[in-house]
C-alpha cells in the first residue's frame, strides 16, 4: 500500500504524557491509516472509511455510557 502523502495527526484521546498514543492518517483516499506513535516504524493497520467510522461510533457510545 502506497502510504506516500499520509498526513498524520494524534489522537485527540492521547494523552500528553507519552503514553498509550495513536495517530490517524484519514486524508487518503478510500483508506484510514493507524499506528503507534511509539513504534512509528513497527506497522500501521488499514481500514475501510465505513469500518473505521464504525469503530469511532462504537468508542463514542462506549464512553458516553461510563
Amino acid at each position: 500500500m502506497d502510504m506516500t502523502g499520509a498526513q498524520w495527526r494524534k489522537s485527540s484521546k492521547s494523552g500528553s504524557n507519552g503514553g498509550a498514543c495513536v495517530e490517524v492518517a484519514d486524508n487518503l483516499p478510500g483508506v484510514i491509516l493507524v499506528r503507534d506513535t511509539k513504534n512509528r516504524d513497527g506497522g500501521t493497520l488499514a481500514f475501510r472509511p465505513a469500518a473505521w467510522q464504525g469503530f469511532v461510533d462504537m468508542a463514542k457510545g462506549i464512553g458516553a455510557a461510563r
